[in-house]
């Protein structure tokens, strides 16, 4: 009998091995790396989507397996992910312990839901704790996502979704109100007016503690915009500074924990293209509780290529945000608008930085419908707030904007968030041009963002694509439609190839 076997069986499942950085971004889900020969495999029978608890020390760490059979790893080390190393926080050597890890009671309430059954408060809270705490894996969390998608979660379901959601993560309290926020649906390239609604608002004397999302599957998001301006990566302690001294801020939610399960669960959906209405309003709706906001105006464009592609699933939507709006002790109003096109003229984190500038600074040559559509937002967000009567929250929105006021509470914002930045200006640029003459008849809002995305952003914050055209425009042959931005020849090429095999990116119909 060798040593291993006569070894019993709980000390075999806790053999340690040597922690070894192997540099391998798996996004956010812990994986560890070990040898097929090695002893724990071996002695355990665990293959790869295993889920093993890492303890080093006093930390614990549940991670997913992935089995080694190249000559990657020496005997007796565990390769960690980026996302194992920095959760671990090991030094390189550090003896982990490798194990069976403790059996997960909330999964038990995802089966249920798989089957149809309803969940109480307290079970959701349970999956939410578990989810916070990186205790699911992907594939367990696109589990829970898929049976509570199409609607299968109640007003009851949603409303306590939404609650438990605040309660696994920070919060913030402010010492006067109202406190204001805006929020977008998504689904719509170059829709980024909350730069230039933030500092309209806090120009006006309100509070707007603005926390957004990173880009996942779109070219860039509102944070991934503002990081070209100033730092985004604030803890709760910065950010309760920046808006105490300048009123608002526009800062990723990521680093300030806020609604922390959230970032999971999207992180997982937006792959898995699931806009599960319920999903969506506590995924909202948390982020506003969290940052202590009051008073929300949500944007929901609507079209035939937006995320929300119809009126009547429009209706439904802005129905449930006001009622689990006032659930959880939010005043909510939901603004129907175009969805049929993207907004301004960049698309990618850079360009759609220059845009808001543009507007912010009454460029004439400001995308006209981004500015429009700012100035209708912010107005509403003003009126929501009682600041104004009713019908005059646009007037006084144009007037800050127009004398300057925005523009100066931007930077100045920039400058309390940590210093205002020039955003990047790409290396490559090739325009796509119109094969024929005619009239632009439709633009392909997700396979433009695809193009941006390919050519870079928002891992490359100046890549993107800079539209020329929209809806209703006149074109003549040979005339850009638009120009896309790329850091490398080799990205611009791979992008170009995929413009010149669609060309119904840019729709175009006989010219009238």
């Amino acid at each position: 009998m060798t040593a291993l076997a006569s070894q019993p069986r709980a000390l075999r499942a806790e053999l340690f091995h040597r922690a070894r950085r192997l540099g391998i971004d798996t996004g956010q889900e812990p994986v560890v790396y070990l040898r097929r020969d090695s002893s724990i495999v071996c002695s355990e029978g665990f293959d790869s989507q295993t889920r093993v608890e890492l303890r080093a020390g006093e930390r614990r760490l549940r991670a997913t397996l992935a089995v080694v059979t190249a000559p990657l790893l020496e005997e007796g080390e565990a390769g960690l992910s980026e996302a194992a190393w920095a959760r671990l926080g090991v030094d390189p050597g550090t003896r982990v312990r490798v194990r069976h890890p403790r059996p997960l009671p909330s999964l038990r309430h995802v089966r249920a839901k798989i089957h149809g059954q309803r969940l109480d408060a307290a079970a959701l809270a349970e999956i939410i704790r578990d989810v916070a705490a990186g205790e699911y894996s992907d594939i367990h969390i696109a589990s829970f996502l898929t049976a509570c998608a199409g609607e299968r979660l109640d007003r009851r379901e949603t409303i306590d979704l939404t609650r438990t959601m605040v309660s696994v993560g920070e919060r913030l309290t402010w010492s006067r109100a109202p406190v204001l926020d805006k929020h977008s649906v998504g689904g719509l390239p170059g829709n980024r007016t909350t730069l230039v609604i933030v500092p309209i608002i806090a120009a006006a004397g309100h509070l707007i503690p603005k926390t957004s999302s990173r880009a996942i599957t779109s070219p860039a998001g509102t944070a991934d915009t503002m990081e070209t301006l100033a730092p985004v990566e604030l803890d709760t302690a910065a950010v309760r500074r920046v808006v105490e001294r300048e009123g608002g801020c526009v800062v990723w939610g990521g680093a300030a924990r806020l609604s922390p399960a959230d970032d999971l669960l999207i992180r997982v959906e937006r792959p898995l293209e699931l806009d599960a209405p319920g999903q969506l309003v506590a995924s909202v709706l948390s982020k506003k509780v969290a940052a202590g906001s009051t008073h929300v105006l949500v944007d929901v464009p609507v079209g035939a290529r937006a995320k929300v592609r119809g009126l009547d699933a429009a209706a439904r939507l802005e129905r449930e945000l006001r009622e689990v709006g006032e659930a959880v002790g939010l005043r909510v109003r939901p603004v129907l608008t175009d969805g049929a096109q993207p907004v301004g003229r960049g698309v990618g984190p850079a360009l759609e930085a220059r845009d808001v500038l543009a507007v912010l600074g009454n460029d004439p040559r400001a995308p006209e419908d981004l500015r429009a559509r700012s100035l209708l937002l912010a107005g509403h967000l003003l009126e929501l707030a009682g600041a104004v009567p009713a019908g005059s929250g646009e007037a006084l929105a144009r007037q800050i904007l127009t004398d300057g006021r925005a523009l100066r509470k931007l930077e100045a914002i920039c400058e309390a968030q940590g210093g205002m930045r020039t955003p990047p200006v790409a290396a490559f640029t090739r325009p796509v041009t119109a094969r024929v003459a005619g009239r632009v008849a439709a633009i392909d809002n997700r396979r433009l963002a695809r193009l941006a995305r390919l050519a870079g952003a928002p891992r490359d914050p100046a890549a993107g694509l800079e539209l020329h055209v929209h809806v209703g425009d006149s074109v003549e042959a040979g005339a850009p439609l638009y120009t896309i931005h790329a850091e490398s020849r080799g990205e611009l090429a791979y992008a170009l190839t995929y413009a010149r095999t669609r060309p119904g990116i840019v729709a175009l119909g006989e010219a009238s």
